[in-house]
């Protein structure tokens, strides 16, 4: 009875990985903004470096932001950026909001798991910025002027990241901000989420093994045809 028990047990623990590796694949798909559910920016930014909210962002800050991320992530310093806005920018999280700090921290413990690097958030209110788990020092961001709407947002925002970087040892180049990137998820975050998708997919393939030989090791054996 404990071995058919195991076997169930391993069964139910393949089928979980395989549920893991499906809403995983299916997140890095995203290339734009997910539509509003628990908490978009944790969703959008495991799949790219920047959520925008919902407000209209000039295409220019645009490329700034894609540009400045990939920049910083060259030099040693991958961040994701998250633009809040508004409530509607937090989906079911919206008591957040006029919190940037505490946000970040939030964002950070959504995603850090599987792609690792600096959250950076940027409210009307303010920065947020953490990293592994615990949230860091904005003292460098002080005096960055945060202009009205998403695009002042992102305006700030690629200041910001310049003065991080440069704070914590790793300076971007000149013309960082301007330099022309393909929008989207870097090479580096990419590899990083496959990286997650190869090792829970082995966990998988191991859990559907290891319930196949159990249930094969001790499922009891037919009798003998009578007849013979």
């Amino acid at each position: 009875m404990q071995y058919v028990c195991r076997a169930r047990l391993l069964a139910t623990l393949c089928w979980a990985a395989a549920l893991i590796l499906f809403v995983l694949a299916c997140t890095l798909a995203l290339a734009g903004p997910a539509h509003a559910d628990g908490d978009p920016a944790s969703d959008v930014l495991i799949g790219q470096d920047l959520f925008p909210g919902y407000g209209t962002l000039s295409p220019k800050i645009t490329d700034e932001l894609y540009s400045v991320t990939s920049a910083a992530e060259h030099a040693g310093y991958p961040v994701r950026i998250a633009l809040i806005d508004s409530k509607q920018d937090l989906g079911a999280v919206p008591q957040e909001f006029g919190h940037p700090e505490k946000y970040a921290y939030f964002l950070d413990y959504e995603i850090n798991p599987v792609v690792g690097g600096h959250i950076l958030v940027v409210m009307p209110h303010g920065f947020g910025l953490a990293s592994g788990g615990r949230p860091q020092s904005i003292a460098s961001l002080s005096g960055i002027p945060i202009g009205p709407g998403t695009s002042g947002l992102g305006a700030a925002a690629v200041a910001a990241t310049e003065k991080l970087a440069a704070a914590a040892g790793h300076p971007l180049g000149s013309g960082a901000a301007s330099a022309s990137v393909p929008l989207g998820a870097s090479g580096a975050s990419i590899d990083r989420a496959l990286e997650t998708l190869l090792v829970l997919g082995a966990l998988a393939a191991l859990a559907i093994s290891t319930a196949v030989a159990a249930r094969r090791r001790h499922t009891p054996a037919r009798p003998a045809d009578a007849r013979h």
